[in-house]
């Protein structure tokens, strides 16, 4: 597991965001690690295979608004592993939360989180990244 984003490269970052309508290009998706609190990334040959970021104030709270791994990694352990990692990147702070779909809270229950209600907005035409014009 890495918790720096030395070296990595936009090339590195491929495969993700599999089923989104509108993904981020890999440039935007490196901007987006780069402007997180925290990154843990799974490597393999070079390659990222994996990743889970952190938002924070650095004091009292974070929010994960994302962990992945390659389509061809997954059921392996490697979320856990980033996961885990995450948590104890965190362990400072009073408050972790994310959100996932219904099916993926035992998942997060396995791992010490605890269900609670999460609300949001969604701007699908900016889930590219992409700046504003």
């Amino acid at each position: 597991m890495h918790t720096t984003l030395d070296g990595v490269t936009p090339g590195q970052l491929q495969g993700f965001f599999v089923n989104w309508p509108n993904p981020p290009t890999p440039e935007t998706f490196l901007s987006l690690l780069t402007g997180s609190y925290r990154v843990v990334l799974a490597v393999h040959d070079g390659q990222v295979i994996g990743f889970v970021q952190a938002v924070s104030d650095g004091v009292l709270t974070a929010y994960i608004p994302l962990l992945e791994v390659l389509p061809e990694w997954q059921g392996r352990g490697v979320g856990r592993a980033l996961m885990t990692r995450m948590q104890a990147e965190l362990r400072h702070l009073y408050a972790v939360d994310l959100g996932c779909d219904d099916n993926l809270v035992p998942y997060y229950e396995a791992l010490g989180m605890r269900r609670g209600n999460l609300m949001f907005t969604r701007n699908y035409a900016r889930q590219d990244g992409s700046p504003t014009g």
